[in-house]
């Protein structure tokens, strides 16, 4: 509930202050609201882009209750989360949305609980996929000190792919909750995270943000060890 009604317009004010803050210009940021809030995250000078939580496999027209990809670009959409671990889908369903996603120029981030998934959905070529273990989400034990072989064997994984799959990016995402834990991910691996309660949950939402921003960038600059 923190980012329910008014508290949505507070991350995106957040994520929109550090966004355009030149310290962080080479972080790329995304903000994914409960699908209610996808024309409410949108303003036309934003320098962050918005993700659906999910979006359904509807056809345009007959859809009442479904999360059409095509309305929610209409709504300020640029792309979906697809398959999180609170709402997972069969691997026809995956591998038909990104395909859809794809058509309308949409950014799909595919999630997966490890790194055996994430070398499945890597034939997919989604733009990103992000690993996270269901288990550690919300926990505050964060992947890369729970679990770093995780992030190393997806890293491995979409290495022995990337001559037929260079697109896709890895993320991860589980117990993340500081900029030691954002610069260790980097440096076993991966681009980018994928955080949830670690931000909505803290008292300065923008100074976490922050935080977590520069943790990326430090563990881009000390390279993967």
């Amino acid at each position: 509930m923190e980012i329910a009604g008014s508290g949505l317009q507070r991350l995106v004010n957040a994520i929109q202050s550090v966004s355009v803050d030149d310290s962080f210009k080479q972080v790329r940021f995304f903000v994914a609201p409960p699908n209610f809030g996808l024309a409410a995250s949108f303003r036309s000078d934003s320098s962050h882009q918005i993700l659906a939580q999910h979006l359904d496999e509807a056809s345009l027209g007959a859809s009442t209750g479904f999360s059409v990809p095509e309305m929610a670009k209409s709504f300020g959409a640029t792309g979906s989360l697809v398959n999180h671990s609170e709402h997972r889908l069969p691997e026809t369903e995956i591998e038909s949305l990104v395909s859809r996603l794809r058509k309308l120029e949409m950014v799909s981030v595919v999630c997966a609980k490890d790194d055996h998934e994430v070398g499945r959905f890597t034939k997919l070529n989604p733009d990103f996929i992000a690993v996270e273990p269901p288990e550690l989400i919300g926990s505050g034990k964060a992947v890369s000190k729970e679990k770093p072989e995780i992030i190393r064997g997806s890293r491995a994984t979409l290495e022995k792919n990337r001559l037929s799959y260079s697109f896709t990016k890895l993320l991860c995402g589980a117990g993340i909750v500081d900029g030691i834990d954002a610069r260790a991910s980097v440096k076993l691996g991966a681009e980018g995270i994928l955080v949830a309660s670690g931000v909505i949950k803290a008292q300065e939402i923008e100074k976490k943000i922050r935080e977590l921003a520069q943790g990326l960038i430090d563990g881009e600059r000390q390279g993967a060890g």
